[in-house]
């Protein structure tokens, strides 16, 4: 048996609360879904955020694809 040496964060204790009763699998896929659509959204306004602070366009997303920098 392995011993923690550091405390649980916040987060880790919520989902231990979570997860202290039995969820069937499709609620664990739902779960799983309902975080990934979660970081994905702060990684996209994160982005956007970055995306305004440089004033970029629509322009210049389309000669980065297009391997024109």
């Amino acid at each position: 048996m392995s011993v923690l040496n550091y405390p649980l964060s916040n987060v880790q204790i919520e989902l231990m609360k979570l997860f202290s009763t039995n969820m069937s699998d499709k609620e664990v896929i739902e779960l799983k879904d309902l975080l990934a659509n979660y970081y994905a959204q702060k990684a996209t306004e994160e982005a956007d955020a970055i995306w305004d602070k440089k004033g970029l366009t629509d322009l210049d997303m389309d000669q980065w694809l297009n391997g024109k920098s």
